[in-house]
């Protein structure tokens, strides 16, 4: 029959809706589906039933797990590593924790690394030599190679550690003690379930502390933060690019012309920004954030925002307290609030251009807990909240963190709409009619004859384009349309 196509249909078609058509031919009816969730906080966890502190995390995107590091009070302070599984429904898992260094503090760090890796860096209390190792994931369980010196007798204060993708490099940040406390970075390589370092390069000249690193995956540059005691201990930042085993810097720009401490960053990957938090000396020790542009080797700063404006939050160096969720493109920040007897807080940050602006706290646990760190698994969409419980005799907890979030699909695009179901309605796999361009279709209602009608999103017509703007055709009377494209 001329003006009309006939074509297997891909689910359910009703009669009188616009119809457009897949790559394979296929006939679907134009529609748009909604998933959403309400803000949620999973049970706790017990990860370590001894006492625990300075924990960090990363997550593991090969197997979809969220690996935590800490200090193992009970057991002399060893380094210990946990890994920790996110079910769907919010509930949590965990693996045995295994010792991956006899060393205590808080001088460690980690970073997913590619190919079910992990690396720790840190500094071994028995000499402060800078040490990374590198661990493999399988299930639950992780083991280690051997450690390698990335800084030998100088001192290896507060490293931290990032991998960039890119250059398929694990990058290592930390103050040269015995060369002033010098912003100093080293590249490293994995091969196998070992690690190599490249020549030291100074990120800043002068004494560097409160580190953090974020690979902005956009730019496929590293971006460290630091306060600059040179300069005031403002906070500043550089990027820098890996090339080989070296990495170089751009210029410093500064994003708090004022003294800076616990520094900690994060990629936002639906904005394409860095979005650095901190607390800020010089404004009675408020908790702030800024959102961070990266072009070439050169970084902009929008304005600072505060997420907690009146009192301080507690906090030593290396802290993972912040962490982003595309799903939701959001931006949460975890911490300890020392004026409400250091309960567990978050807020929820939204990025517009080069602004921020936050929610009010919510509790995740109103124990004393003085150590945090914040994962997000993009398998499920949570977040993994980490902390040292001092409710439960300072044990090693965790529990999951769902946003609120409503992710709209649509199936229109401004090709492929291809004309009205006609002649009845259609099951999945049946052989669909559709009235293309230049029929006229008989199966609607209300409309109003002289009048362009658009294809909506949801699958309606409507007398004004959505986005996209498709033509669905042109009235001819209340119940006879036109097709159009």
């Amino acid at each position: 029959m001329s003006g009309k196509y006939k074509a297997v249909a891909s689910g359910a078609i009703t009669n009188g809706k616009p119809v457009l058509v897949h790559t394979d031919g296929t006939v679907k009816q134009v529609a748009q589906t909604v998933d959403s969730a309400t803000q949620a906080l999973g049970s706790n966890l017990v990860f370590e039933t001894g006492s625990m502190n300075y924990i960090r995390g990363t997550f593991d995107p090969d197997n979809n797990k969220c690996i935590f590091i800490y200090s193992d009070v009970g057991n002399s302070g060893y380094q210990t590593v946990v890994v920790c599984t996110i079910a769907s429904d919010g509930s949590m898992s965990k693996g045995t924790p295994v010792v991956f260094s006899n060393h205590s503090g808080p001088n460690t760090s980690v970073t997913y690394a590619g190919n079910s890796k992990i690396v720790a860096a840190y500094k071994h209390s028995s000499n402060n030599y800078g040490n990374g190792i590198v661990g493999t994931i399988s299930g639950t369980n992780v083991t280690f190679g051997t450690a390698e010196i990335f800084d030998g007798g100088q001192e290896a204060l507060n490293p931290i550690v990032g991998y960039d993708s890119n250059a398929d490099r694990v990058v290592v940040a930390y103050r040269e003690n015995a060369g002033g406390d010098k912003g100093s970075c080293k590249v490293g390589t994995i091969s196998g379930t070992s690690i190599s370092f490249g020549s030291r390069v100074y990120f800043n000249n002068a004494a560097s502390g409160g580190n953090a690193m974020t690979f902005d995956s956009n730019s496929n540059k590293m971006v460290i933060s630091f306060a600059d005691s040179a300069n005031g201990s403002k906070g500043t930042s550089v990027v820098g690019t890996v090339s080989g085993t070296s990495i170089s810097f751009g210029s410093e720009a500064i994003f708090n012309n004022a003294a800076t401490k616990n520094l900690s960053s994060t990629f936002d990957s639906v904005n394409n920004k860095i979005i650095i938090s901190y607390k800020d000396s010089g404004d009675n020790n408020e908790g702030k954030a800024v959102v961070g542009t990266v072009s070439g080797t050169s970084i902009s700063f929008g304005s600072e925002a505060e997420w907690m404006s009146s009192g301080t939050f507690y906090g030593d160096e290396n802290r993972d307290m912040i962490a982003f969720d595309p799903n939701a493109n959001k931006v949460v920040i975890a911490y300890n609030d020392e004026t409400d007897s250091f309960d567990g807080e978050f807020v929820v940050g939204t990025v517009s251009g080069t602004n921020i602006s936050f929610s009010s706290s919510t509790d995740f646990d109103t124990d004393s807990n003085e150590s945090t760190a914040l994962v997000f698994d993009s398998n499920v969409n949570k977040f993994a909240l980490a902390f040292r419980d001092s409710g439960n005799s300072n044990r090693g907890t965790v529990r999951s963190l769902q946003l609120a979030y409503s992710n709209t699909t649509n199936t229109l695009t401004s090709e492929n709409y291809i004309g009205i179901a006609s002649g009845g309605t259609y099951a999945d796999t049946a052989e669909a009619t559709i009235d293309v361009v230049g029929t006229v279709n008989k199966d609607q209602s209300g409309l109003t004859a002289g009048q362009t009608y658009y294809v909506q999103n949801d699958g309606t017509l409507g007398t004004s384009a959505d986005s996209p703007s498709v033509v669905a055709g042109t009235a001819i009377s209340a119940t006879e349309l036109i097709v159009k494209g």
